[in-house]
């Protein structure tokens, strides 16, 4: 693609996506972080649970669409950093996307395995295992054990963020912030 063709910050699609999801997956965590307050069995623990489980399979969903808007309209250029750097971001951001397919998917292969139901806004998605409660096991320590990564990955990307705004002052924050209408 032509340099000067290239946009100078993201979409307004892929922005408004990204902070959507930054908040579907803080209400991720805090749902399942928040689960732990409650006896089990108890009905706030499975509302919890069950929100969870949505919040997660939205997730899914929508980085779908992010994926989709970001192949309509590419990131813009990389700010003038070392190769490493680029190649570090380009790493992080391809991990954040496994994050986001592969931990819902997760969920709902514990739950298929588990032989529970996966709740979806009123809707029951079909299971994509047979029951096999080993299995469901081994799975859901995958999930909890990525998850885990994830805290840290997320951590780092809002970190790396962070310094480039207040440390090297260059626009790499300011390029996913929403812009401000102009009158």
């Amino acid at each position: 693609m032509n340099e000067k063709l290239m946009p100078v910050r993201y979409g307004r699609l892929s922005i408004g996506l990204h902070w959507l999801m930054v908040l579907l997956i803080a209400a991720v965590y805090a749902t399942i972080e928040l689960k732990g307050n409650f006896a089990k069995g108890s009905e706030p623990r499975e509302l919890l649970k069950q929100w969870h489980f949505m919040l997660g399979l939205s997730v899914f969903m929508l980085v779908w669409l992010r994926l989709l808007a970001r192949w309509l309209r590419p990131a813009p250029l990389a700010i003038a950093s070392a190769a490493w750097e680029q190649r570090l971001a380009k790493l992080a951001h391809l991990a954040l996307y496994a994050l986001m397919i592969g931990l819902p998917l997760l969920g709902w292969l514990t739950l298929s395995a588990a032989g529970k139901p996966i709740p979806f806004f009123g809707l029951e998605l079909p299971a994509l295992l047979g029951p096999d409660k080993a299995l469901a096991g081994d799975i859901k320590e995958v999930h909890e054990t990525v998850a885990v990564l994830g805290y840290w990955l997320i951590g780092l990307h809002a970190a790396a963020a962070l310094f480039h705004h207040y440390v090297r002052r260059d626009d790499v924050l300011r390029r996913m912030l929403p812009q401000r209408h102009q009158a």
